[in-house]
């Protein structure tokens, strides 16, 4: 499947120079999102993920989907002030900003085989934050795993390393 045809450029958003990959459109086709939860959901079954932390909040719509078909919890990361403690958190850069996300401490176990889901890999900075929170609380990152990779930006070398990295679509 086309994917990439499906993602909408929308230049100078969210701010100039910023060329924003719109992935409404693929959500919006329910063909695509099936093949990207059976794809996606093919690939993490193979490293025997035992849970899915997905990034808020368009990892959410990602990854709740495949949590369910490979019948394995899913593990939401918040933005800051979106879950109920106890929460640990970490403040990291984005591509045009900063954030902080929120794991809570109870969400995985130590030594769990843990996926990292987002819908998009930039800078690696959301990613790289989500991983620390999965691995501070004791479980092993295995995957990160997102629909679109902006390789020019290079977020891999952001990222652990040693950790299976999966996309679907690169620019």
């Amino acid at each position: 499947m086309d994917l990439k045809s499906l993602i909408r450029d929308v230049p100078d958003y969210p701010s100039e120079g910023i060329l924003f990959r719109d992935l409404t459109p693929v959500m919006a086709d329910p063909r695509a999102m099936q093949y990207i939860t059976e794809r996606m959901s093919e690939h993490l079954a193979s490293l025997k993920v035992e849970a899915l932390a997905a990034i808020d909040s368009r990892g959410f719509i990602f990854g709740a989907p495949i949590a369910a078909k490979l019948d394995i919890p899913f593990v939401p990361i918040r933005k800051a002030g979106k879950l109920p403690p106890p929460v640990i958190g970490i403040d990291y850069a984005l591509e045009y900003g900063a954030a902080r996300l929120e794991l809570s401490t109870s969400a995985v176990e130590k030594g769990q085989r843990v996926a990292v889901v987002d819908d998009l890999l930039a800078t690696g900075g959301s990613a790289g934050a989500g991983s620390k929170l999965v691995t501070d609380l004791g479980a092993d990152v295995v995957s990160l795993a997102f629909l679109v990779e902006l390789e020019f930006l290079d977020g891999r070398s952001a990222l652990p390393s040693g950790i299976d990295i999966f996309s679907m679509v690169q620019y």
